[in-house]
Formats: C-alpha cells, sequence, structure tokens
C-alpha cells in the first residue's frame, strides 16, 4: 500500500487537490472549508500550517506537519515575505495588471469532436445599448475572420443601469444599425457565457477560434480561454485579438461607448445620443431607442453615475466598495464582459475573486461586475400560461398586482346596486 507522501508525489497539484476536496483561489492557492492549506509550487501541492486562525499568528507546526508540508519554518517565513510582496504591488487603478490564474479549479474532459472545420472568429459582449463604436468592432471581426466564418454574440446581461436593454430587443436593434453584420448576429439562450460560445465552437467541430474585443479586454479573455482550453472545451489553437484602443475622450467613432449612451440617456441629452447611432437608423428609429433605454433604466427612479457608467464616476464606484456598500463577500455577481456567474470569495484593492457553481475560479475588476439577476428572490414576468387575455389564468396574475388577491372584486361589490 503507498504511503501518503507517495501518492502525493505521484500526482499533479490539480489532482492532489480535487482528491483532497481543496478549492482553488485562481492564483495558486488552496482553500479547505475557508481556509488557506496549501500552494502549488513546481507542480505539487505545498501544505502549510492546518491549524492556523485567519487574522491571529500560526501556531507552532508540530513535527508532522513540517514534514508534510516540504518546508522549514524559515522558508515557510519567506513565503510569507512573498504573500507580503505580491500584496503590495496589487494595482491600484482599474488598469493595472491582473495576475496569472492558474485555471486549476476545473478538470473537465471534453467531449472527444472530429475537426471538420477550421477557425471559427468570434466577438462576445454587451452591446448595450450598440453604438458607432460597435461598428469598427464587428467590421474586424468580418476582416480577421477565415472566409467570412465569423459570429457576433451579445450577452444575454440585462439589468436597469448597466445592461437595460434585453436580449431580444439589443439583437433587433443590432440588425437595424449593422446590417452587414445581421446574419452572422447570434440570438441564442444557450449562450450565456463566453464559455458557452466555446463549448458550441467545440461541438462544432472547429478546430481553432479566435476571438476579438477591445484592447482593454484582451488580456481578460486571453489567460481565461486559454485556462480551460483542454478543460471545457479542445481547439488546437485559441487566439486572442485586439480590435483597437479606444479613446474615451474623443468625440468621434473611436471614442464612442455604449456607457457614453447609458449617461446621455440618464441626462435626457438626445442630441449626443443620436451621435453614437449609426446612419443605418433614421432620427425616428434612433429616438425609439433612446425612449427604449431610458424607460428601461427606470430614470424617474433616480441614478447614479458610477452605477450606469462606472468609468466615468471611478471615484464613487471606489468609494461605495471600500465601504462596503457593494459587491460583499459571498455575493453573487456576473462578470459582464464574459457573461460569468459567480459567488465573492475574496475582495482585493479594486478587484475580486470569484467562483461559480462549477467551481470556475475568475477574477474581475468592480468596474467590469454587476449584482446577479439571480440574487433576485422574486419571480420576474409572465408565464405562458398566464399571458392569454381573457383566461382565468390571466385574470389571477392580474388579481396579484393589486392588494389583496380577490382587491378587484371588492371594488366592483362596493358600488353594486343592493
Amino acid at each position: 500500500m503507498k504511503s501518503f507522501s507517495q501518492f502525493l508525489s505521484e500526482s499533479t497539484a490539480v489532482q492532489q487537490a480535487t482528491r483532497l476536496g481543496l478549492v482553488s483561489d485562481g492564483h495558486g492557492g488552496w482553500y479547505k472549508n475557508g481556509e488557506f492549506v496549501a500552494k502549488t509550487e513546481k507542480g505539487s501541492l505545498k501544505f502549510y500550517n492546518k491549524r492556523q486562525k485567519i487574522g491571529q499568528q500560526d501556531p507552532p507546526q508540530t513535527e508532522k506537519e513540517k514534514k508534510l508540508s516540504y518546508s522549514t519554518s524559515a522558508s515557510n517565513d519567506d513565503s510569507q515575505a512573498s504573500s507580503s510582496k505580491q500584496s503590495q504591488s496589487e494595482p491600484e487603478s482599474a488598469n493595472g495588471n491582473e495576475s496569472e490564474s492558474d485555471g486549476d479549479s476545473v478538470v473537465i474532459e471534453p467531449t472527444a469532436v472530429e475537426k471538420t472545420r477550421g477557425t471559427l472568429t468570434i466577438a462576445f459582449g454587451r452591446f448595450n445599448p450598440p453604438t458607432t463604436g460597435h461598428q469598427k468592432l464587428l467590421d474586424n471581426v468580418a476582416k480577421s475572420s477565415d472566409d467570412g466564418d465569423y459570429i457576433i454574440v451579445p450577452s444575454r446581461s440585462n439589468d436597469p443601469k448597466k445592461n437595460p436593454l434585453d436580449a431580444d430587443t439589443k439583437v433587433s436593434v443590432m440588425r437595424q444599425m449593422f446590417p452587414d453584420h445581421g446574419e452572422r448576429i447570434v440570438n441564442d439562450p444557450a449562450n450565456r457565457t463566453i464559455f458557452d460560445v466555446l463549448k458550441k465552437a467545440h461541438s462544432d467541430g472547429y478546430a481553432g477560434v479566435r476571438i476579438i474585443g477591445g484592447a482593454d479586454r484582451q488580456k481578460e479573455f486571453d489567460k481565461l480561454v486559454n485556462a480551460y482550453n483542454g478543460k471545457m472545451y479542445q481547439f488546437d489553437n485559441v487566439e486572442v485579438r485586439s480590435a483597437g484602443d479606444r479613446d474615451p475622450d474623443s468625440d468621434d467613432v473611436s471614442g464612442m461607448s455604449a456607457s457614453k449612451q447609458r449617461k446621455y440617456a440618464a441626462n435626457n441629452d438626445f442630441e449626443n445620443f443620436l451621435k453614437g447611432v449609426p446612419t443605418s437608423m433614421n432620427k425616428k428609429m434612433a429616438r425609439g431607442l433612446f425612449n427604449n433605454v431610458r424607460s428601461a433604466m427606470n430614470i424617474k427612479e433616480g441614478w447614479n453615475l458610477w452605477e450606469i457608467a462606472p468609468r466615468f464616476d471611478w471615484k464613487n464606484l471606489r468609494e461605495n466598495y471600500i465601504t462596503e456598500k457593494i459587491f460583499k463577500i459571498g455575493d453573487l455577481v456576473e462578470n459582464l464582459n464574459t457573461g460569468i456567474v459567480g459567488r465573492i470569495m475574496r475582495r482585493g484593492t479594486n478587484y475580486l475573486i470569484c467562483v461559480t457553481e462549477e467551481k470556475v475560479m475568475f477574477r474581475s475588476w468592480i468596474k467590469d461586475v454587476s449584482e446577479a439577476v439571480v440574487n433576485g428572490t422574486t419571480q420576474s414576468g409572465v408565464t405562458a400560461d398566464q399571458r392569454l387575455v381573457g383566461t382565468d389564468a390571466h385574470r389571477k396574475y392580474v388579481e396579484k398586482l393589486v392588494p389583496g388577491s380577490s382587491w378587484g372584486k371588492h371594488f366592483i361589490n362596493k358600488y353594486r346596486k343592493k
């Protein structure tokens, strides 16, 4: 029978961690029941004092623990010093550099599929609302594709502040705005995240994928999609390209963004909003889009710039984050660039470390996340069997919208002649 040390030495770090029930923090650290117990070093797990107390000095290691950790107390001090040094170098602005992710939190063997196609070029984004700036992105995607094999995938994100248009409305508007790419704009409820899109491309037999996005998101996509290649999908080549830099201060196409459009809508500034709409939409259609965005944003209920366009009010966003008014440990949030939803397990200076139900670890800047809609506890929308006017089901649904389940009957009976 193998000894415990032999068992560890013959496995990779992720295999060891999986068998021991450990959860990765996405940076080489491993946790058990919320407590840090090990770190990946040279392909293997290096264990630390299992009796440590968070926020307090660790008790002395026993001889057994020293042997298990493969380190002396001196080397452990070195590790703590290294950790402290890393903490001091954490980014303080939204433009800082992200730490590397080891991608060890998920091990899923992708189904073997015959590769009968070449490379699929993809653009995955919010487009909420779509603007003239997105025209440049879509044209770049088409130009970068092999033989015109490309798709545009709008995310399914929908919330009043940062994503006011629902997916169906957004796709409809995009097809009007960008008729040259209309047939390539995908409206599929199954494509909630970039992972969903990549898994579909894998099952369709593509040998490679090429993702086109903004320069500010290139690094994020590059790390994430490559980390899970061979685990959630399998491609011979995964390429991430930038669609070019964007100047947020520019008044032309290069400076137009959905954030600006939401800001103009909130300010009831149709004149500037119109500048961000392509000429493929006439003024009447643009006014309709403007009104739809304002209506979906519930402007009459008040608004804060840091909530609808955080890049234009970074100071107040960060202030609300630091005071823990938003994005608390345990909250469910959605990364608005990738569509991935996860629970916050760590709060950094201006970023979050989150984990999905499938144990996928991801890191997000606070400007790129929003409280997940799944946090809601009430049912939204109307079920199919309650939509037909004149039916008992529809009547019962309407009754629920007024005080008392039979309020309507009371109202009628109150004025009935006796």
